[in-house]
């Protein structure tokens, strides 16, 4: 793999709390890669202009994917360029079409699992969510389900994070968990979200023992939609962890389990900024089938190496329809 010589500006997103956090820094040939928030870039950072020799493509779908890029303390990577990724579509590698990484608002889902073996963590969760909605867009617009063996919208879209907080707020957890039944009815909510970018959050500790959908059911319904799942577990190890993982990563999402407050802080912090600054990358399909398939993906990475090991999270396939 050769890199050519030039200007290269990569951001490591981290948060400034009271207590330290590592940074990254590292040298191009004329820059620094610097870790610091830094404020939306300009027109000129993003998609790139189109010129005569590009191709003309007609009766073809632009996919897009959105991918969040992480190094291996967790922080999100922003400042690529369409030039780091490479995508590959069932293993034939794709023209990147469209780049963008804007600061775009959000149509979100919250599912609150109060259920009875969530005990106190219900409340901690719903506590720490402010640390997502002071970091989160302006214009984001935000719904809650809250679930135990029955599930209940109890509060429609609203752009207003202290009407969503109060309605769930004395919520008790008690009862069994209906968490398939819970996301399933949080997806297909979303589709009526004003905003492209659709994300559900879930807070549970994982445990399902009520839905009437299954696990399969679930994932085929998340494969005909463009929605990231994100959750938030009590523990990695315990017996619940694998079905957030099992619902979350496929869609690009990720499981996050922070062990004690100062590390939910910063979870929930980090997940906000996050969501604010994905990549999205468009491409048209260059091995177009007939009828109904579904087409694996794949997204390589070509940063500096200063950067060290990057985690890539995005969807892993989508279906081609004829």
């Amino acid at each position: 793999m050769s890199w050519k010589v030039g200007y290269v500006i990569v951001t490591i997103m981290t948060v400034v709390l009271p207590h330290p956090i590592a940074t990254l820094q590292a040298k191009s040939a004329r820059h620094t890669l610097s870790a610091a928030l830094t404020p939306r870039q300009g027109p000129d950072s993003k998609q790139a202009p189109q010129n005569p020799q590009d191709k003309i493509v007609i009766n073809t779908k632009l996919v897009n994917l959105t991918v969040s890029v992480n190094d291996k303390l967790g922080r999100f990577v922003a400042g690529l360029t369409k030039e780091d990724f490479e995508i590959f579509d069932d293993n034939i590698k794709q023209d990147v079409a469209f780049f963008s990484d804007d600061d775009a608002p959000i149509s979100l889902g919250i599912v609150y699992d109060v259920s009875g073996s969530m005990g106190n963590f219900s409340s901690r969760s719903l506590a720490m969510l402010r640390y997502f909605f002071d970091n989160s867009h302006t214009e984001d617009e935000f719904y809650v389900y809250a679930f135990n063996n029955r599930v209940q919208l109890v509060q429609d879209f609203t752009s207003l994070p202290e009407a969503l907080l109060n309605r769930v707020t004395f919520i008790k957890a008690k009862g069994s968990t209906a968490l398939f039944d819970a996301t399933y009815a949080a997806v297909e909510k979303v589709r009526e979200g004003r905003h492209h970018k659709k994300v559900i959050l879930i807070f549970s500790d994982g445990e399902e023992n009520s839905s009437r959908y299954s696990g399969r059911e679930l994932q085929n319904l998340l494969k005909e939609n463009d929605v990231q799942i994100y959750a938030i577990g009590m523990s990695e190890i315990s017996s619940g962890a694998g079905t957030l993982k099992f619902i979350a990563e496929p869609t690009g999402g990720q499981a996050l389990f922070p062990f004690d407050y100062a590390s939910a802080e910063v979870v929930y912090t980090r997940l906000a900024l996050m969501l604010r600054r994905q990549y999205v990358i468009g491409f048209y399909p260059s091995n177009l089938t007939s009828g109904t398939a579904w087409h694996k993906l794949n997204v390589q990475i070509k940063a500096p190496k200063q950067l060290g090991k990057l985690k890539l999270s995005y969807k892993n396939g989508y279906w081609m329809t004829k």
